[in-house]
């Protein structure tokens, strides 16, 4: 009997959703639990599979259900392991064979970034695309790479952290959670915009509404609200942005030669504010061979499935 679904996972650092996605893209039903209350990840993966059962029985059972795809943190598509995540309870865990176990159906996963770019691969704006780069600006900058059809995973299964390539190589670049500095992730990502608003507001007499917001707590939300309003300083915020991932985006496009890349996450929510220098600089750094050559585009999918979408992509293979 032919198997319509499968089961996406994604699982964060604070909540993990589930979704039951048909070979169209729909996700049919949805569910989540706390990833922070299960200490242990028995626990963990049997409050996933009572809580799963209830969206699985609403489509028809385990029977119709073809595989389980899980976008992780630190996620090794090859291992199937989740290998070093610090965010989690469990750093290092066999999280498929240990799903598989538990469901009955195959399980694979990759990381976070990969996932999203499976998902615009199978559903969303690279659709038919065999070579292009996803880049994810949310909290940190995340990075999935497909050439030839294929997603770059290398030798071990990490490649394609892009958000901790060197943006700034200068004494005085921001230090990086992952323990290096001038990381593009410092910079480009919604945290990198809020580090950025701080440090311009401090150096600049400029009038500005964002002044008037605890610099401490300003947020890329704030940032674009403002420069909404027409506010100089927050134009000024995005075009810093803008140009720092352009410039890096640049020589992506010198090692892959992508078709697209594909911006994703919160970030992208400013429009054309993060989009037009980020254009700029792409076409004023890469080489004259592929200037005004590759598609810079906002993901089609929705914010609030594609994670899900992403990871089920996985389970179809």
């Amino acid at each position: 009997m032919e198997k319509p679904y499968v089961l996406g996972l994604d699982m964060g650092g604070t909540n993990s959703v589930l979704g039951i996605v048909d070979a169209r893209g729909h996700v049919l039903a949805r569910t989540s639990i706390k990833t922070q209350e299960y200490k242990e990840i028995d626990k963990y993966v049997d409050a996933l599979y009572n809580e799963a059962m209830k969206i699985i029985d609403s489509v028809g059972g385990i029977d119709l259900i073809r595989g389980i795809g899980a976008g992780t943190p630190n996620g090794n598509y090859y291992t199937g392991w989740i290998d070093g995540a610090m965010n989690l309870p469990w750093p290092r865990v066999p999280f498929a064979e240990l799903m598989s176990k538990k469901f009955g159906v195959p399980c694979k996963l990759t990381n976070d970034a990969n996932a999203a770019a499976m998902g615009e691969m199978t559903y969303g704006a690279a659709r038919g695309m065999k070579n292009f780069i996803m880049i994810t600006l949310g909290t940190g900058v995340g990075s999935g790479i497909v050439i030839d059809g294929k997603m770059v995973y290398g030798h071990d299964g990490f490649a394609g952290e892009l958000g901790h390539t060197c943006a700034d190589r200068s004494p005085l670049a921001r230090q990086c959670n992952c323990g290096k500095k001038g990381c593009l992730e410092t910079y480009c990502s919604a945290n990198g915009v809020a580090r950025t608003a701080k440090e311009i507001i401090s150096t600049t007499t400029k009038e500005t509404m964002l002044r008037k917001l605890d610099v401490d707590k300003i947020t890329s939300k704030d940032v674009f609200d403002a420069a909404e309003a027409g506010d100089e300083v927050a134009k000024e915020i995005f075009d810093y942005t803008g140009t720092i991932l352009g410039r890096s985006l640049a020589d992506f496009v010198a090692f892959s030669a992508p078709e697209a890349i594909v911006l994703f996450g919160g970030l992208t929510k400013s429009g054309h504010w993060i989009m037009d220098p980020v254009v700029k600089a792409l076409n004023d750094n890469v080489l004259p061979l592929w200037r005004d050559k590759v598609k810079v585009m906002f993901s089609d999918l929705k914010e609030s499935d594609a994670a899900v979408l992403g990871a089920s992509a996985l389970a179809w293979e």
